[in-house]
């Protein structure tokens, strides 16, 4: 779907003149982020095999440490970035940095009182809200009807998916603060993914941004962990967990993440991401041998038919 703030300025100015312009396919941006998606999909069940009484909290941003400081350490441009940066794009950095370390800070004591199903559903159906919002308001880019649609349509799906075996099994009581902190994951995530949409739409490169990013949030969350009982860090299963959220789901999945980026906006980007649901769910069944009812079966088919919409090109005449 394309997007002018979320594509690069201008080549490069001393490009020759008679040098064509490399134009990237219609998926450059939703395949990464698709594959993104698929990648933070096994954070579910990667989680579940932590030693028992790790903290929820803790898990992710000993996740959100390692793999924050793999993405800043990894590439130079990340470590320069706030040298190059304007002040107004500083502050944008500063930002993005405090929403990505908002995110493990409230998702994962949501999925805590609400379980995995309610947190899930609520921080990723509100985040392409959030983001359509945050961008008509900041941006003035109003998001068109297509979008709005497809986006309404894999929000429904991801719930039906998620929630069919609540809805198939009876009603259970809503924890209020648990919403609240996975609508404030969701609103974390929309304003990061904004955030980082914009800065490589300025003309910094895609991995710089999500190293600056990601490793300012990993110090801010350290003292999560320092606090805390690091006890379960040591054991081989801990260890193990720790290694996948950080070098997977958050190295390469933000690496992939932020490619797509390039070619996609954060718009689009957020509702794509709605595919880790749909992974996560398929995991469950393969790997952990769960059972979904046929509502979830019919989520996902929903989901899917609102992804293929959003990952279409659209043709201008």
């Amino acid at each position: 779907m394309p997007n002018r703030a979320s594509t690069p300025a201008s080549p490069s100015l001393s490009a020759p003149a008679s040098a064509p312009a490399r134009r990237p396919g219609p998926l450059a941006g939703p395949l990464p982020v698709l594959a993104a998606a698929v990648l933070w999909g096994t954070t579910g069940t990667a989680g579940s095999l932590a030693p028992a009484g790790a903290p929820a909290a803790a898990i992710g941003c000993a996740g959100l440490v390692l793999g924050g400081l793999l993405l800043l350490l990894s590439d130079r441009t990340a470590r320069s970035l706030p040298r190059t940066c304007t002040p107004r794009e500083r502050r944008l950095l500063v930002l993005g940095a405090l929403a990505v370390a908002g995110y493990p800070l409230t998702f994962y004591p949501a999925v805590a009182r609400t379980g995995v199903a309610v947190a899930t559903v609520i921080a990723l159906g509100s985040a392409p809200v959030f983001t359509g919002l945050l961008a008509w308001l900041t941006g003035g880019h109003r998001p068109t009807a297509r979008w709005t649609c497809a986006t309404a349509t894999a929000v429904l799906g991801c719930a039906l998916l998620v929630l069919g075996p609540q809805l198939t099994g009876g009603a259970t009581a809503t924890d209020l603060p648990g919403v609240l902190l996975a609508a404030l994951a969701g609103l974390s995530y929309a304003a990061y993914s904004l955030v980082g949409g914009r800065l490589i739409a300025h003309g910094h490169p895609s991995a710089g941004v999500m190293g600056a990013m990601f490793g300012a949030a990993a110090v801010l969350v350290l003292p999560v962990l320092l606090i805390g009982d690091p006890h379960w860090l040591t054991a081989p299963r801990g260890l193990l967990v720790v290694l996948h959220l950080g070098v997977v789901t958050t190295f390469l999945a933000y690496r992939l993440f932020g490619r797509g980026l390039r070619h996609t906006s954060a718009q689009t980007a957020t509702a794509l991401t709605l595919a880790e649901p749909a992974v996560a769910a398929v995991l469950g069944v393969a790997a952990l041998d769960e059972r979904l009812p046929a509502a979830s079966w019919s989520g996902l088919a929903v989901l899917t038919l609102a992804l293929a919409v959003l990952t279409t090109p659209v043709h201008r005449r």
